[in-house]
């Protein structure tokens, strides 16, 4: 199956780069999100049997002062690619987020339970899932939070490096999610993208969350009983560390029909997390420090 990845410099993308070296990984040089029309006419030039779009602009609070920027590359970019897809007819893998909800109540998110987006973030990204439907192709909207992975920025490598630099770290303790490690979501998005190809009619919205569900606290918690480190966490609330952009109390999100469709079970972070410590290590595959 010949892939075209969008977004080679993102967690996902470097992990699809692994399982998937033969696909073509297009980073900004080569894809500026930017500027759609020159995503679909890379996907028209190349042919691919399949298009997974990794791409975002993800930094969550200063989309709430660039919201305009962040909906061109969210939602007018997604849009372009799906179109280019629908066109060529070939099935299109789109990464979305959590941050579409508004975050209400203690019960797991449906993925078809209505859009409700806190932040500016969350509005360019349930823009971008509009577009990819409305294009009409042959698609599929993965929904997932909590990214994390031993490169780029996230919360197990601010939590490493806090970690060894404090005795104690107030982390947030009424926001609860699944921590979700890239190297799933990458796997997950490569399952899809190949059964699409077959089974058009498998063409949805679907999740992906890791499991179990924890708060960002009990997150931090295992991240550092984990790596050894001895910096105590201190519960605080969400409105004691407050932000450009409102974050979704509940990010739990119901991963049913993925297991159903696909045959794809919710990950176990902490043995993700066993695994980006040791690629972290000093000794560990890329020979990078913590």
């Amino acid at each position: 199956m010949t892939l075209l990845v969008f977004g080679a410099g993102g967690q996902v993308g470097r992990e699809l780069a692994r399982l998937v070296p033969e696909a073509r990984l297009l980073g900004h040089a080569e894809a500026d999100l930017a500027d759609p029309p020159a995503c679909a006419r890379v996907i028209r030039a190349a042919r691919p049997a399949a298009v997974i779009n990794a791409a975002a602009f993800t930094a969550v609070d200063r989309a709430e002062a660039e919201e305009a920027a962040a909906t061109v590359v969210n939602a007018a970019a997604p849009a372009a690619m799906a179109a280019a897809c629908a066109a060529l007819a070939i099935p299109l893998v789109h990464l979305s987020t959590d941050y579409v909800f508004d975050g209400s109540g203690s019960v797991p998110f449906a993925p078809d339970h209505p859009a409700a987006p806190l932040s500016a973030y969350g509005r360019s990204k349930r823009a971008g899932e509009d577009g990819v439907r409305a294009a009409g192709g042959v698609h599929a909207i993965l929904r997932t939070s909590w990214v994390f992975s031993a490169h780029g920025t996230n919360f197990v490598r601010t939590m490493l490096r806090l970690g060894r630099e404090r005795a104690r770290i107030g982390v947030v303790a009424d926001q609860v999610g699944g921590p979700t490690p890239a190297r799933a979501v990458a796997a997950a998005a490569l399952t899809i993208a190949r059964r699409l190809a077959r089974a058009p009619g498998l063409a949805g919205t679907y999740h992906l969350a890791g499991a179990p569900d924890t708060s960002w606290a009990g997150f931090a918690r295992a991240i550092m009983a984990a790596a050894g480190l001895e910096a105590r966490i201190d519960d605080i609330p969400a409105a004691a560390w407050p932000t450009p952009a409102r974050r979704p109390a509940n990010s739990r999100l119901d991963c049913g029909s993925l297991a159903t469709a696909f045959g794809i079970a919710r990950p176990d972070w902490r043995a993700g997390l066993a695994e980006v410590l040791a690629e972290l290590a000093p000794s560990g595959p890329t020979g990078a420090p913590p």
